[in-house]
């Protein structure tokens, strides 16, 4: 079942009209309707996507608006869809909960079970998007195929989305096939496997089910005695959808890690370009604080930028293969060693949590590169670059709650007391257990100064669940 909202009726109204006149149709209405009002081109005998020609930007509520459908729709989607409305576009945010934050500031919402496929159909069928954003791993991914094979520009890509999720799928592509260095790894289909896995790359280990977010059924190995409790975690934390009675993992080596960097790559119409290495902390798995320039090396940060981009055309590579753009903003994953190699870890095909320090670092965060790169319009390497001064460094500190009920903020106006520091307020409609309802950004004279600017902000902060 699918619940709507909408922000108005005006939108709703014009919306069904436009329904009306943007349904795949059999070829003599394809050849009827102006094409700029369709998702499908034809072209000397040929179906072009619209995301392979110049895309004409309208009005959200005109006759030719740009509809783009986000699944999923968090703090994340909510940033990307004000910045999508600003070049125009006509935004529907899906997810299986009311009041989601994209939903708040989106023209129409939706709420239904993305994993459920005949829901998801219906979905499609319905909206009609031109552009699908998928924001959440948990999604019926043959449905999102069978979008793009039927003109829809899913971001970055249908196969992305599918290559992404699945660890095995991912680490075969980065190292086997592009030969960028990683953990020494495994992968297993059953106990047994495992238990042959583990020691062949060495104690500690991690194992980790191939479909998971957030670190979900991962657990650390220290010896034979802990590898069967390893394997029942990750069938317990494994992501259930399409995967089967049993997930196969992956079993890598605990490398000496020495600190994590996440390096924002974006492909678009332009190419590829990398943003500046972003730092972070975590705990337990969940980004915690980053902060932009991360304080490395240079000769890592170069490094750090080959591997992102190398991985990410690769991905690109696999996207155009199969008829799609692959753009959009990328989250590459890295490992800095003791010894200062670097190594690959995973990819994010979307905005990064560690990234919402872009809102403060650079001219253009990492959510209005997504949009331009998803619209089809170039991304260089200017658009990436930093807009604080040289000797400057921002920090983002997330503001976790813990409680069960509505959150309310107060001391706002002590916590921004300071200059150089600023708030985003989520505005998820509950608490239940720990959630992620906030961030602090600041602009320091180091690491260390902006870091601290971003605690304090979110120190000062009075919250009450209720």
């Amino acid at each position: 079942m699918i619940s709507r909202t909408c922000t108005t009726t005006a939108c709703y109204v014009s919306s069904r009209a436009f329904f009306r006149t943007t349904q795949f149709s059999p070829q003599s209405d394809i050849d009827l309707l102006p094409a700029p009002k369709r998702g499908l081109h034809r072209a000397h005998g040929t179906i072009l996507r619209m995301s392979e020609i110049d895309r004409p930007l309208g009005t959200p509520l005109g006759s030719r608006p740009t509809r783009i459908l986000f699944l999923g729709s968090g703090e994340l989607g909510k940033e990307v869809t004000i910045e999508l409305m600003r070049l125009g576009a006509w935004v529907c945010a899906a997810d299986s909960y009311a009041g989601a934050p994209a939903q708040q500031v989106a023209h129409e919402s939706r709420v239904l079970d993305m994993a459920n496929a005949d829901a998801l159909q219906a979905l499609f069928d319905e909206v009609r998007p031109d552009i699908i954003v998928p924001e959440v791993e948990a999604i019926a991914t043959e449905v999102l195929t069978g979008a793009a094979a039927h003109g829809a520009q899913v971001v970055p890509s249908a196969e992305i989305a599918g290559i992404c999720m699945d660890r095995e799928r991912l680490r075969v592509l980065a190292h086997e096939e592009l030969g960028l260095p990683t953990t020494p790894y495994r992968f297993a289909g059953s106990l047994d496997e495992l238990r042959e896995g583990a020691p062949a790359v060495g104690y500690p280990c991690v194992v980790k089910p191939v479909m998971s977010s957030s670190g979900h059924g991962q657990s650390i190995v220290r010896g034979t005695d802990a590898i069967d409790a390893a394997w029942t975690e990750a069938q317990e934390g494994r992501r259930a959808a399409g995967e089967g009675d049993v997930s196969r993992v992956i079993v890598e080596a605990l490398a000496p890690l020495d600190y994590e960097l996440t390096v924002l790559t974006v492909s678009s119409s332009a190419g590829i370009a990398a943003c500046v290495p972003i730092g972070q902390r975590q705990e337990s798995g969940d980004y915690r604080e980053s902060w932009q320039p991360a304080s490395t090396p240079g000769a890592v940060l170069d490094e750090a930028q080959r591997i992102a981009r190398a991985a990410v055309e690769g991905l690109v590579a696999k996207a155009k293969a199969s008829g799609e753009t692959g753009w959009g903003v990328f989250g590459v994953e890295l490992f800095v060693l003791t010894d200062g190699s670097v190594l690959f870890n995973e990819v994010s095909p979307r905005p990064h949590d560690t990234g919402m320090v872009t809102m403060a670092s650079q001219r253009l965060s990492e959510f209005a590169l997504h949009a331009r790169a998803i619209l089809g319009l170039p991304v260089t390497e200017g658009h990436v670059a930093l807009a604080i001064p040289c000797d400057a460094v921002a920090a983002s500190h997330a503001i976790v709650v813990a409680g069960d009920g509505e959150a309310v903020f107060g001391d706002v106006a002590q916590a921004l007391a300071e200059p150089g520091t600023d708030l985003r307020i989520f505005a998820k409609p509950e608490v239940h257990g720990h959630r992620r309802m906030a961030v602090a950004l600041a602009v320091g004279t180091d690491e260390t100064d902006a870091r601290a600017k971003a605690g304090r902000v979110a120190d000062a902060l009075t919250i009450t669940v209720d």
